[in-house]
């Protein structure tokens, strides 16, 4: 039954009758029903973005459990890994002089430089060893351009490179895309970004993530976000 409120009786009303009433708001609240045209991003949960990885996200490994179980309900999943090859532009140790988290300029942009991780055919490179996503259907690598990084699981770091993932979701008439792993606010940001521009619905399972939050780039990540569209979800509002 609806909860409907006139305002006079409500301006009326004590304390503590808005608090019991508080309870009925919270459950008249829809959940988001899930279809088949809905598909599951989850983004690089790899080794050297969780604990004891050369690049570790904090708390990146209390998401795994929780992904596990947010996958049971999606009948479309995709998982990202980044796969960057030894020397790769995004490193640190490829520009003398550099350290970690400088800034610099590359002929596609601003780009942040990193500790070496990810390197394709390392341990670091793997999958977290506790995802069980038995029924993912794809395994999208990015960042294997050794001279363009690839944030997206969707475009290169160029805004022009493809990897194929929006043709793919598109051939399968996937037309909403939720967007959960490693790190809030860069590879999941830029994804659920890019899945708008595909002309998407992109919803972004906040508990089910986590940022690095260097220097508010988690804050900005999320008005970033929010200003194309995107939406900000818990794992809870899922049906």
């Amino acid at each position: 039954m609806a909860v409907v409120l006139d305002r006079r009786r409500l301006l009326g009303m004590g304390a503590l009758a808005l608090a019991g009433l508080a309870p009925a708001l919270a459950r008249a609240q829809t959940k988001i029903a899930l279809a088949r045209t809905d598909a599951l991003i989850v983004v690089d949960v790899q080794r050297c973005f969780t604990k004891g990885g050369s690049l570790a996200v904090p708390d990146g490994d209390a998401i795994v459990p929780l992904i596990n179980d947010i996958a049971k309900k999606f009948a479309n999943v995709v998982l990202t890994q980044d796969w960057h090859t030894p020397g790769h532009v995004s490193f640190a140790s490829s520009h003398p002089g550099k350290k970690p988290f400088d800034v610099i300029d590359l002929p596609y942009g601003k780009q942040v430089l990193w500790p070496d991780h990810c390197v394709q055919g390392t341990d670091g490179a793997g999958l977290h060893p506790d995802l069980a996503i038995p029924h993912a259907q794809l395994v999208i690598r990015k960042g294997y351009n050794k001279d363009v990084d690839s944030y997206s699981a969707f475009l290169e770091a160029d805004s022009k490179t493809t990897t194929g993932l929006g043709g793919y979701l598109k051939a399968r008439a996937i037309n909403r895309v939720f967007v959960c792993g490693l790190a809030t606010d860069f590879c999941v940001a830029w994804t659920a970004q890019d899945a708008r521009k595909e002309g998407m619905e992109a919803l972004v399972i906040e508990d089910a993530s986590r940022g690095i939050d260097a220097q508010g780039s988690l804050a900005a990540a999320w008005t970033k976000m929010m200003s194309v569209g995107v939406k900000r979800i818990k794992s809870g509002d899922l049906a």
